[in-house]
């Protein structure tokens, strides 16, 4: 006996074989016959105690509601925010007087002095006015500003042998002697006690033996 075969060609069981027992196809429900030739044939018109009732048309399905599966994608909608009052967040413009600033000059330094001995040292003076000696032994006492220890006969320099300052009004250094020996500015001894003007290029002796000659330099 043949095997049964669905007759509907857009069934999936179609020209497969079924059960013998089987009287309609399980996919399609069409009536099953016991031949299936190539060019299928209309199936028989079985009583209506018979018909397997059949699906609607598709146009009488009901649609297919699509539900949107979960996403965790972030929500990009920009919440609505409140207008910004903009008086509030500039702050008034500041008047400045009409007439400009006073221009102020920056403070004048004096030109340094320096004092170089024949042996080649050079001694220099920091700031504007110091003493010019040599450094005592005793502890507790500063040393001058133009310290001159470690001369050949530095004996002969006192711990305050003179004392210069920078004159704005003369524009130059102003010595005054303070010594016991003594002091020679160009071959000329000095007053105690009295201001003299130091020029560069000038020469510079302290004690009367011609024994710590030096030359001043104002840079």
């Amino acid at each position: 006996m043949p095997a049964n075969r669905c007759p509907n060609p857009s069934c999936e069981y179609f020209n497969r074989a079924l059960p013998n027992n089987a009287k309609v196809c399980p996919w399609c429900s069409t009536p099953l016959g016991n031949v299936v030739s190539s060019t299928p044939e209309p199936p028989s018109q079985s009583p209506p105690s018979q018909q397997q009732p059949s699906q609607p048309p598709p146009s009488q399905q009901p649609p297919i509601q699509y539900q949107r599966p979960p996403t965790n994608q972030p929500n990009y909608e920009v919440p609505q925010q409140a207008p910004v009052d903009y008086s509030t967040v500039y702050q008034q413009r500041v008047s400045y007087p009409s007439t400009p600033p006073v221009y102020t000059p920056p403070p004048q330094r004096a030109p340094l002095l320096k004092l170089i001995h024949t042996t080649g040292r050079e001694f220099n003076l920091v700031g504007e006015g110091g003493y010019i000696g040599r450094r005592s032994q005793s502890p507790g006492i500063a040393p001058p500003e133009i310290d001159l220890t470690g001369i050949p006969s530095e004996g002969i320099i006192s711990r305050r042998h003179a004392r210069v300052d920078w004159d704005w009004s003369q524009n130059a250094y102003m010595i005054v002697d303070m010594s016991t020996n003594g002091i020679y500015l160009n071959n000329t001894s000095l007053t105690p006690g009295m201001q003299y003007r130091l020029l560069n290029g000038d020469s510079l002796r302290f004690g009367q033996d011609n024994l710590a000659n030096f030359t001043v330099y104002v840079v």
